[in-house]
């Protein structure tokens, strides 16, 4: 049901395909189509040109349409998680203006390197998504500030994470790293910083001189609670647990 002039807000309606006169108004601005069954949204959804703000979340979608790269306006939110997504298009790189993108929950196994082409990214989500490994190309993405990525298969982050200079949350619980990704160490702004359940043994001395880390989670990990790096942090007022 629409909730403003310009918002359509068709959360948990039951669909299983996107209603036809959707489409025939170009000027939404909002659209909600979460919660649904929709396993494909068309390509006249490249249309809704001043869209800000689209939520796909919680479907059953195998695609994106290509014509996703075309809403030139959409500057705010896009949701994607949820659904049965295996890749993802690389016309998204379209979208350097857009400040949220979640593509967690689907069985990506992998993030295309034009997502290094979206400039505007604050906040990155792609979460439980099977990925291995992530493209260097990551670290092109100068203004983010929270990227989460838990639930993945992470052994390690490309060297570009170190150009991440905004970064404040980096969330990397139930990966497989064996180590302190080198990167971090680069990362002056990093506040909080989750690796629980990873393979992690011990701290590179390092960690306790990344200056503005206030919290770090360690659990479910064979970290020894008095490691020299651990006292430190604790010492200068950084939460760290173990």
């Amino acid at each position: 049901m629409p909730t403003g002039p310009r918002t359509l807000n068709l959360w948990k309606a039951g669909l299983d395909a996107v209603p036809p006169e959707v489409w025939r108004r170009a000027d939404w601005e909002v659209l909600i189509l979460a919660d649904n069954a929709l396993t494909e949204v068309p390509a006249a959804l490249g249309g809704l040109r001043r869209l800000h703000t689209l939520d796909l979340g919680h479907n059953a979608l195998t695609a994106v349409p290509d014509e996703i790269g075309e809403l030139a306006g959409l500057t705010r939110f896009l949701y994607l998680h949820d659904n049965r997504l295996t890749a993802l298009p690389d016309t998204l790189g379209r979208l350097d203006r857009l400040g949220y993108l979640n593509v967690g929950e689907n069985p990506l196994g992998r993030l295309p390197a034009v997502l290094g082409a979206m400039a505007g990214l604050v906040e990155l989500r792609a979460q439980r998504a099977g990925l291995t490994a992530l493209p260097e190309s990551l670290g092109r993405l100068g203004r983010l500030r929270e990227l989460w990525l838990g639930g993945n298969a992470l052994t390690g982050l490309p060297a570009g994470t170190a150009a991440l200079g905004e970064l404040r949350v980096l969330e990397l619980r139930d990966n497989a790293l064996p180590c302190l990704p080198e990167a971090l160490r680069a990362l002056p702004l990093l506040r909080r910083l989750d690796l629980r359940g990873n393979r992690l043994g011990a701290l590179p001395p390092w960690v306790a001189r990344m200056p503005s880390l206030e919290k770090l989670d360690l659990r479910w990990n064979a970290v020894d609670d008095g490691a020299e790096p651990v006292r430190a942090l604790r010492a200068r007022g950084c939460v760290v647990l173990t």
